[in-house]
C-alpha cells in the first residue's frame, strides 16, 4: 500500500467521513458519482468498483458494459457543503476506468488527457494550464416567455458593496479553496448576471480534474443562496457568452520551454511551434473545444471578445491565439492564451487535443503565421483573405464536418471517443436544425 493510500484511509477515521464518492467523466463531459461506505474504500482501491458502462454516455455498447473504477487517491478532498453539525463528513476521489482485465478504457476521458500529457512528457515536458472561467447567476425563476433572469444588471469589474455575486463569490472561492483549488482573481464581468473565477496554474490533468470540481461546487454554492448557476456558452442574445480562456505553457523541469529572452516577444522557437500547431489544427479540434449547438452563438457574437477566426496576436482579443504581455522579462510567465474554448466543454478531451495539436507543431516544425494586428472582425472579407486567416467552423455542422477527417482528432481521442462523440453531435444537431425559433415565429408569422 503507497504512502497516498495509507494517508486517505488515515484521514477517513481521523475526520470521521461517512461516504465517499467515486467521480468521473462521461464523453461529453458530465460528471458521474457513486457513493460507498469507508469500509469498502480498501476494496476498492485494490480492486476497483464494478459498474455498467452502457448506462454511461459513449463508454461501453450492451455487449462490451463491465466496467471497473479506480479511486486515485491523490485526488482525495473533503466536500465542504457536505459536512454535517452532527458528525460525520462526505470525501470524493476522481477515478480512472478500466476494463475487467485491468487494461485502461479508452472511453475515459482522464485517460484521453493522460495518453496525451504522456505523449508531452516524453519530449521532456509537462504541460501547465490556467483557466479564465466565466458563468451566470440567475434567478431560479424565468420569464414567462421562457428567457432567464440574471440575478443583477452589473458590469465589467463593477464593485457593489454587498450584492449577491460578490457574496456568492466569496462563499464558493472559499470552498474551492478548502478543497485545494487556488483561485488567482474572481469578478464581475461585462454581462448582468456574469461572474469570473479565475484558477491559480495547474498541471494539465489536475487542472482538468479542478475544473469539474469547479462547477459541482459553484452550482452548489448558488443552490444554497437560493439563485442558479449555468455554465451554458450563451444564454441571452443581446449580452456576450461565457468563456473559458486558458492559458498554457510547456515546462522542462523549472524552465519554461516557452520562454527565450533573446526572441521577438519573448517567445522560443519551441512555443511558435506550438502555437502554430494549435492554429494550424484548430478548425478540426473546435468540436470538442466548443462542443454545444449553442457554443457556436456565443463564437459568431461580435459585441464580445470571443474569436471567429484562426490567428493570433498580442494585445488583439479578437484573435483567437493571444500571447499576454504581462511582465515579457518573467520567464516563467511566458504563456499563450486560446480564448475560443467555452466552460461548457470537457476539459479532458479539450486539453488532450489542444495539447496534441501544439506537438504535432513542434514535431513538424511548423512557421508560425505573421501576426494579426488589426482587430479582424472590422476587415472584410477580402481582406481576411489577403492575410490567410480563415474563419473557425460556424456551426457544429461545419465544426463535425472539420473533426470527421482530421487524423489528428482520431489519433488523440481514440476511435471509440472519437466516433461515439461525432454520432452524438451529429443527432444533437439534426435536433437543433429542426427545431422552430422564436425568432422565426415573430419574424415570419405575422408577415408569411
Amino acid at each position: 500500500m503507497d504512502k497516498q493510500t495509507e494517508y486517505v484511509l488515515r484521514s477517513m477515521e481521523e475526520r470521521d467521513i461517512r461516504f465517499v464518492r467515486l467521480w468521473f467523466t462521461d464523453v461529453l463531459g458530465f460528471l458521474k458519482s457513486v457513493a460507498i461506505a469507508p469500509a469498502e474504500l480498501e476494496g476498492a482501491f485494490e480492486e476497483g468498483i464494478g459498474f455498467d458502462g452502457s448506462a454511461i454516455e459513449g463508454f461501453a455498447r450492451i455487449y462490451e458494459s463491465d466496467m471497473v473504477a479506480h479511486p486515485d487517491p491523490a485526488t482525495f478532498q473533503i466536500l465542504p457543503w457536505r459536512e454535517s453539525d452532527s458528525g460525520g463528513g462526505t470525501a470524493r476521489m476522481f477515478c480512472d476506468i478500466r476494463l475487467p482485465d485491468g487494461s485502461p478504457s479508452y472511453a475515459d476521458p482522464r485517460y484521453v488527457l493522460k495518453r496525451a500529457l504522456k505523449k508531452a512528457a516524453d519530449r521532456g515536458f509537462t504541460v501547465y494550464t490556467h483557466p479564465e472561467v466565466e458563468f451566470f447567476l440567475l434567478q431560479k425563476e424565468n420569464r414567462p416567455n421562457g428567457e432567464p433572469i440574471p440575478i443583477d444588471s452589473s458590469g465589467y469589474f463593477d464593485h457593489v458593496v454587498s450584492s449577491t455575486g460578490s457574496d456568492f463569490r466569496r462563499q464558493a472561492i472559499s470552498m474551492l479553496e478548502q478543497m485545494g483549488i487556488s483561485v488567482e482573481f474572481s469578478h464581475h464581468e461585462t454581462a448582468p448576471g456574469q461572474q469570473e473565477i479565475d484558477l491559480r496554474y495547474a498541471d494539465a490533468l489536475s487542472m482538468a480534474d479542478n475544473l469539474m470540481t469547479f462547477r459541482v461546487v459553484v452550482k452548489e454554492v448558488a443552490e444554497q443562496a437560493g439563485i442558479r448557476a449555468s455554465f451554458m456558452p450563451k444564454p441571452f442574445s443581446e449580452y456576450a457568452g461565457s468563456g473559458m480562456h486558458t492559458h498554457m505553457s510547456l515546462f522542462t523541469g523549472d524552465t519554461n520551454a516557452f520562454y527565450d529572452a533573446g526572441e521577438d516577444y519573448r517567445l522560443s522557437k519551441t512555443a511558435e511551434q506550438f502555437i502554430a500547431g494549435v492554429l494550424r489544427h484548430a478548425e478540426e479540434i473546435t468540436a470538442v473545444t466548443n462542443q454545444w449547438v449553442n457554443s457556436y452563438k456565443r463564437l459568431a457574437f461580435t459585441g464580445g471578445e470571443a474569436p471567429s477566426y484562426v490567428c493570433w496576436g498580442r494585445n488583439n482579443r479578437s484573435a483567437l491565439i493571444r500571447v499576454p504581455l504581462y511582465k515579457p522579462n518573467k520567464g516563467s510567465s511566458a504563456r499563450f492564451e486560446l480564448r475560443s474554448i467555452d466552460s461548457a466543454a470537457n476539459p479532458y478531451l479539450a486539453y488532450a487535443l489542444i495539447i496534441n495539436a501544439g506537438l504535432a507543431g513542434i514535431e513538424g516544425e511548423y512557421e508560425l503565421p505573421e501576426e494579426a494586428e488589426d482587430d479582424v472582425w472590422n476587415l472584410t472579407e477580402r481582406e481576411r483573405q489577403a492575410l490567410d486567416i480563415r474563419p473557425l467552423p460556424r456551426n457544429l455542422d461545419e465544426a463535425i464536418r472539420a473533426m470527421e477527417n482530421s487524423e489528428l482528432a482520431v489519433d488523440t481521442l481514440g476511435e471509440h471517443v472519437h466516433e461515439f462523440f461525432l454520432r452524438n453531435k451529429r443527432a444533437e444537431f439534426d435536433d437543433y436544425r429542426a427545431q422552430v425559433t422564436p425568432m422565426e415565429l415573430s419574424r415570419y408569422l405575422p408577415l408569411l
